[in-house]
């Protein structure tokens, strides 16, 4: 990545930070930790906020989910993007894609958010970050 390159967020990767018991979570610090030491500008939208937060409160506690919550909200952590009535619009075309099982229907307005914003680096864990042609962080 590139000194102060923009990365996209997905929920994913917050739910590997937020759990110490995530198997990703050694992975997942160590690439936030390279993210901040590259001076990384980070970036997540509204959906991926409602995904993390909803996991979260239904797979560990509504305290969990509020903590993490707050912890985005904290000065320089991440910028939170909107999803726009055009980036739904884009993201059904990825659901004709046969390259693409079981896509979400968040993961498709993160890609078309992504593209608007011109952000092609993707802090995430699901491979269907790279078969649409983000680079992966890590």
């Amino acid at each position: 990545m590139r000194q102060g390159e923009a990365a996209f967020v997905d929920s994913g990767a917050w739910i590997a930070l937020a759990l110490t018991r995530d198997p990703l979570h050694s992975h997942a610090r160590e690439q936030w930790q390279a993210l901040q030491a590259a001076g990384a500008r980070l970036h997540t939208s509204l959906p991926v906020m409602i995904e993390t937060f909803t996991f979260l409160e239904r797979n560990t506690s509504r305290e969990v989910a509020l903590a993490w919550k707050d912890s985005i909200y904290e000065p320089g952590t991440a910028d939170i993007l909107e999803c726009r009535r055009e980036d739904l619009d884009a993201s059904w075309a990825y659901f004709r894609r046969n390259d693409l099982h079981k896509l979400s229907a968040v993961d498709a307005t993160s890609f078309a958010i992504m593209r608007r914003m011109r952000i092609g680096l993707a802090f995430a864990f699901d491979h269907h970050f790279a078969v649409v042609g983000f680079r992966m962080v890590g």
